[in-house]
């Protein structure tokens, strides 16, 4: 199990570099993302999550094979978005509506550095977008208007000294 970075944290706002050595020790952190994303219940999780600033992300459908993105761009997007409540690992336990196309195409390469082209939409699209942004610095709160920011980032907030004092008592 890796540590998912929190709110707050920098790694989470910096802006990723390309992966360009393609080893057994990135196949292990793929590996280690995929066990701590399923052991966190989520669908996603992107390198600077995990405190690694590089462009990769990984993602599980329930269902689905898991999936690795390393050095991914999203080429084409959909004009049709939606509105679908995300939330994030990085910010447990608050969610909020985001606007986002409904269909994505990426190219990226897999573990071996096998480039690849794939067209998503549904979940699938929803969950490369967020991810992607992650590589940018930009969390599913950036999409907000202020307003609706502070909001999500206070009731974080909220819930984190509540968890705080809570672990102080046992």
């Amino acid at each position: 199990m890796l540590d998912i970075y929190k709110l707050g944290d920098e790694v989470l706002r910096e802006e990723c570099s390309d992966i360009t050595e393609f080893d057994e020790a990135l196949r292990m952190l793929c590996d280690a993302m995929i066990d701590t994303l399923e052991e966190a219940d989520g669908v996603g999780l992107a390198g600077p999550q995990v405190g690694v600033s590089k462009k990769l992300f990984v993602v599980h459908i329930r269902g689905e094979k898991p999936m690795v993105f390393i050095n991914p761009s999203i080429i084409g997007t959909s004009i049709e978005t939606g509105v679908y409540e995300e939330g994030c690992l990085s910010i447990p336990g608050v969610y909020h509506d985001v606007v986002r196309p409904v269909k994505v195409t990426v190219q990226a390469q897999d573990v071996s550095g096998k480039p690849f082209t794939l067209e998503a939409d549904g979940l699938l699209a929803r969950v490369i977008q967020h991810e992607n942004d992650h590589l940018h610095g930009k969390l599913y709160i950036d999409h907000l208007d202020e307003k609706e920011r502070e909001k999500v980032v206070h009731a974080y907030e909220k819930k984190n000294r509540i968890r705080r004092r809570q672990k102080s008592r046992v």
